[in-house]
Order: structure tokens, then sequence, then C-alpha cells
């Protein structure tokens, strides 16, 4: 990511880090992706830490930006994907994470 102020990356970066995700990883996808500017992708310890994790991203996120959410996945399937159209937040438990890889679509060679 870019070293530009971004109120809305910041709240979700510290909500994370607030609530111990692992492996906390923000992608700059500014032209490499058509549905959004910035992808994070964190993991979860368990379905109760995965579900925290969001309400937290969800609750700075208003607290910042009084932006809501479109969220697809739960606890229970393992990805939860919180879409705020320039930023779309990627929480997974251990295994769903590396199963999908999907940072493999933004990693830089």
């Amino acid at each position: 990511m870019s070293e530009e102020k971004n109120p809305k990356i910041d709240a979700i970066r510290k909500a994370l880090e607030d609530k111990k995700a692992e492996g906390v990883a923000v992608y700059d996808v500014r032209g490499r992706s058509s549905i959004t500017d910035t992808a994070v992708v964190a993991s979860a310890t368990s379905a109760p830490h995965l579900r925290a994790l969001s309400v937290a991203v969800q609750r700075a996120v208003r607290e910042a930006c009084g932006e809501g959410a479109r969220i697809s996945g739960d606890a229970e399937s393992a990805w939860i994907v919180l879409d705020y159209f320039d930023a779309m937040v990627h929480l997974f438990l251990p295994d769903a994470r590396a199963y999908y890889d999907i940072e493999a679509l933004w990693r830089r060679d």
C-alpha cells in the first residue's frame, strides 16, 4: 500500500491489530483489480475470533468514516468478506486462507 493516509484503511488495520488478528496484509490493488482499490487479508484463530474481528472492523470503519459494509460469509464458512467498495477485507481461518490463497492475486513478484 502506498504511504498516503487513508482513514478507512488505518481504522481497519488498527481494529485487526487490537483484536490480535494474525498475518494482517494490506495490498494496494489499483490497476490490478477492477472491483476495489485496497485488499486487506487477515487470519483469526477460531470461529469466535473470526466473528470478533468482523464486528471490530465494522465498528471501527463506521466510527471513522460512517460507512457500512456489504458482508458475505460467516464464521462457520471460515471466510468473511467485508466489502467497502474501495476496500475489501478478507478474514479467514488459517486453513481456508491457505486453501484459497487469494493473496496470490495481488503479490508482486
